[in-house]
């Protein structure tokens, strides 16, 4: 009798065991089962945070769940990335990046500084946007092209302003390399985003900003701002008439805001596979499209694979950038 219930003891352990040894692919199987917190490493205002609220709102609807856009601003965007870089890797904590997410690992080794993060620590999950910077002016201001602009600042180096998002953010390199192909010197004003930014601008607090073209067309359109010249390789489709750097003669003045989702790279692939897929869908909706038909930014949707090679390339130009910019 005692053989016999000891036996079974040892069968009840062993399935109790298997069931154990089943619930991490159970839980897994289920993802996701609880809130999803997309980290939008900038303030309110800018590109991450107009890309990310309806593509959180849209994705959503997909898996079921809460996805919640959640603003973590500072230091030109690193502290949000490095939050996710440094999170659990279960798909519940994701990143809505830009373009600069490849700058700042960059300009941390240029001074001799311990990375906030390492990109390798971040795996793509789908490009959203693509667009060029647009150099803005107030409209009132005297500079109606680039060479206006560039004579009156070798006329006083460090007098003309410009806001950014942050040290070696989006908007500050891609103002930097412009002044360094111009020869000339600005005085830079960092902010901690895109919309602050926007805002010191139109209130007078300085001369200039370099941003995305869905945040600075509607200022364009009601006369408050002048556009002098893209970033792209070629001209704006909704803004025709505005010259690129490129076609004005100026070498290595390409830049481009891109907006991107990435998780943490430790993330099972099973997860990532179902974020794909959601954002896939979130991005072909109706709702999406309209909130980025409204900014006049069109969608560059790539899945991971061909936005890995993208991001790869894009930040190859921008290492080089940071080295030949130097120190700011």
């Amino acid at each position: 009798m005692t053989m016999n219930i000891a036996k079974w003891m040892q069968l009840a352990l062993g399935a109790l065991a298997l069931l154990a040894a089943g619930w991490p692919a159970q839980a897994q199987e289920k993802f996701p089962s609880h809130p999803v917190t997309m980290v939008v490493p900038f303030p309110p205002g800018g590109v991450a945070d107009q890309t990310g609220r309806p593509l959180a709102a849209a994705m959503e609807k997909v898996l079921k769940q809460p996805v919640i856009a959640s603003n973590k601003s500072g230091a030109g965007g690193a502290v949000g990335m490095a939050a996710v870089a440094n999170a659990k890797p279960d798909g519940y904590t994701i990143l809505m990046a830009l373009s600069s997410i490849s700058i700042i690992p960059e300009a941390d080794k240029l001074f001799d500084r311990k990375p906030a993060y390492q990109m390798n620590q971040l795996a793509p999950v789908a490009l959203i946007t693509s667009d060029p910077t647009v150099l803005v002016v107030p409209a009132e201001a005297p500079w109606k092209t680039v060479a206006d602009f560039v004579a009156d600042a070798k006329k006083r180096p460090g007098e003309i302003s410009f806001s950014s998002s942050g040290l070696y953010g989006t908007l500050h390199m891609a103002t930097e390399m412009f002044a360094h192909a111009a020869g000339i010197k600005l005085r830079h004003v960092p902010f901690a985003g895109a919309g602050p930014a926007m805002t010191a601008l139109l209130g007078g607090h300085v001369n200039a900003l370099a941003s995305g073209p869905g945040v600075v067309i509607p200022h364009i359109k009601a006369g408050k701002l002048r556009a002098l010249a893209g970033w792209g390789d070629k001209r704006i489709p909704v803004l025709p008439d505005l010259p690129t750097f490129k076609e004005l003669g100026y070498k290595d003045v390409e830049f481009y805001i891109w907006s991107g989702v990435l998780v943490p790279a430790a993330t099972p692939a099973e997860v990532q596979k179902t974020l794909r897929a959601a954002v896939k869908q979130a991005v072909a909706s109706a709702e999406f499209k309209d909130a980025m038909t409204k900014l006049q930014t069109p969608v560059a949707y790539l899945d991971a694979p061909e936005f890995k090679k993208f991001w790869d390339k894009d930040a190859a130009m921008l290492a080089a950038a940071v080295k030949r910019v130097g120190r700011i």
